[in-house]
């Protein structure tokens, strides 16, 4: 039987005995039409977590107790992969800031919305409690996280404490989107209110639309694109809207345009259509490069590192093609953290978001005629013979022949993963990677996304790295406490192979023995047995599976599971390796621009 969500953490009424300083503060969260707050428990924010259950029922927005701060702030940042919408979280003192600021910066690479709350104190020495209240104090907390969030701050009153928020939530949402940080005195939350205090007009406070490219610029790109011979179009961070996708699609067949997507990013192009230049990548690969060469002009739809992809298809060549630039990802810019990329040389840079560029060059161009053709229709997947040894391909071909004809969302994917592995028709078909490009994310990310998928008719599949799962394996007891309905396959290859592939490029490098490669590497002697850890959180877990006919068995099981509403995991042991492409791209390791 389906359970209600939340039926397991339904409070006790509560009465009225005044109001205090973290009363506002969850009042303003239900003004600003948060949903939930994710958050692992913490002394530092105790008022805080009472004003959510006590003042407001635990709803609206409901917590999300998540097992770690890392889970807590990954799953918000999955929910806004899906909503493009800042989801809450919450981080207990410096030491649950620090837990979350893994999270914290992947949210920040991939330019996602985060309102993240925080608590310190108390900031007033002579109110601190001995020994604890002491080390959990800091004077500048924000200072943990201040590189990589678009602003943060410290009120140091209610009425402060109101307007910060206001901001935080209105920067994050703002574009370029990113996370912000709200650090709140425990003393401030304690404190009794005596006066009433007035809650703001929400809508005079909302973020801005995505800035538009002026009608001179829209101008001067429609005619440099109107006189290409040979356009291309590099799209990269775009939103999940489905008139922005018609729209996108639209304008390259007026145009006649090359398309080039990236999996590093969300969905942006049907990977089925003839105007697409390559198969989707991680790294630009050689027939990508072959194509980019043969363009004279090129629209860059907020592409991440534009500069690499370009040193990539001209290498040390001057480039040819005029380069059209939309994106508002250099307000961004601080110099700590590398995530700009390089220098890019553009010959028309455009401070605009790219959809509503995308439109306005889309109204420039309706004198022109649409070139539609047939789609693409992909090719038959070769059978699999069902004793056959698992390696990442044959988990995309079992999946995919069992969901045909229902829309999924394939939430994530491990580094092995191919471009040409899964069909991507539509803006939420598949989300991207986690931003930062570390390990761990997968699970918290996968978990929020499906929250915010839960209740729509788009399955929430995630395919995982086995050391991706076992950093962040705890978000999966959210995901059942919570009743949130997900698949999760373990490409579980036992080792952190993306490693063993550069230990072997050293190897051969300084001609050492690349048999050592996987020393430090394998995940084995024991197996760790990923099925049970999950079943131990309360999921539905099959594995570990090492056939074709086992994946499809259990995975006929898992969608049974998915349709009662539970949490499935998967253990698929597969046989290391990357495509080609992939591989060669991660050996190069620091050559690599």
């Amino acid at each position: 039987m389906t359970r209600e969500p939340g039926a397991n953490e339904r409070p006790v009424p509560s009465g009225d005995n005044g109001v205090w300083g973290s009363d506002v503060v969850v009042d303003l969260l239900r003004e600003l039409d948060i949903p939930w707050v994710a958050l692992n428990p913490g002394a530092s924010f105790r008022g805080l977590h009472d004003s959510l259950v006590n003042r407001l029922g635990n709803e609206r927005p409901q917590m999300l107790l998540c097992l770690h701060e890392e889970a807590a702030v990954a799953i918000a940042h999955g929910w806004a992969k899906v909503t493009e919408r800042a989801m809450a979280a919450v981080a207990h003192s410096n030491v649950g800031l620090m837990h979350a600021t893994m999270a914290v910066f992947n949210a920040w690479c991939d330019r996602a919305p985060l309102l993240l709350l925080g608590a310190t104190g108390p900031v007033d020495a002579a109110k601190r409690r001995p020994w604890i209240d002491w080390i959990h104090t800091a004077r500048d907390q924000g200072a943990l996280v201040r590189n990589f969030t678009k602003w943060d701050d410290q009120p140091a009153s209610i009425p402060a404490a109101i307007e910060s928020i206001l901001r935080a939530w209105r920067f994050s949402e703002a574009a370029p989107q990113g996370p912000t940080y709200v650090c709140l005195d425990a003393a401030l939350q304690e404190q009794r209110v005596e006066q009433p205090v007035a809650m703001p007009e929400i809508a005079r406070y909302r973020a801005p639309p995505p800035a538009a490219a002026s009608a001179e610029l829209v101008e001067r790109a429609a005619q440099l694109l109107r006189a290409a011979r040979r356009p291309a179009i590099l799209m990269g961070r775009v939103s999940r809207a489905q008139s922005a996708w018609d729209q996108r699609v639209e304008f390259a067949e007026r145009l006649g345009a090359t398309v080039f997507t990236d999996m590093k990013t969300a969905a942006a192009f049907p990977t089925d259509h003839p105007l697409l230049g390559a198969v989707p990548s991680t790294f630009a690969s050689p027939g990508m490069n072959a194509k980019l060469r043969e363009a004279d002009v090129i629209l860059v739809l907020d592409w991440i590192d534009l500069a690499g992809t370009l040193k990539s298809a001209w290498g040390q060549e001057r480039i040819a093609a005029t380069i059209i630039d939309v994106s508002l990802d250099r307000q961004l810019h601080n110099g700590w953290s590398m995530d700009h990329q390089g220098l890019p040389p553009v010959d028309l840079a455009i401070e605009a978001a790219p959809d509503p560029t995308v439109a306005a060059l889309l109204a420039a161009m309706q004198d022109r005629t649409r070139r539609t053709s047939q789609r693409i229709a992909p090719p038959g997947a070769e059978p699999i013979e069902a004793e056959t040894p698992l390696r990442v391909p044959h988990l995309a071909a079992i999946l995919g022949r069992a969901l045909a004809g229902r829309p999924v969302c394939l939430m994530r994917h491990p580094l092995s993963w191919a471009g040409h592995l899964w069909p991507v028709l539509h803006p939420l078909d598949f989300l991207g990677t986690d931003g930062g490009g570390g390990i761990g994310s997968g699970p918290g990310n996968s978990v929020g996304a499906a929250l915010a998928l839960r209740g729509g008719d788009r399955l929430p599949l995630a395919i995982l790295g086995d050391g991706d799962f076992l950093m962040g394996v705890t978000a999966v007891w959210t995901a059942v406490h919570y009743a949130i309905p997900l698949i999760i396959v373990v490409a579980n290859n036992r080792s952190f192979y993306n490693d063993e592939v550069h230990q072997e490029r050293v190897a051969q490098m300084r001609g050492r023995p690349v048999e050592n490669k996987w020393i430090g590497q394998h995940i084995r002697e024991p197996d760790v047995d990923l099925a049970m850890i999950a079943r131990g959180q309360g999921a539905t877990a099959f594995g570990p599976v090492r056939t074709a006919a086992e994946l499809e068995a259990a995975f006929s099981e898992a969608l049974r599971a998915f349709g009662r509403g539970e949490t499935v995991v998967i253990d698929a042991r597969v046989e290391p390796g990357y495509d080609p492409g992939m591989a060669s791209a991660l050996a190069k390791g620091p050559e690599r621009s």
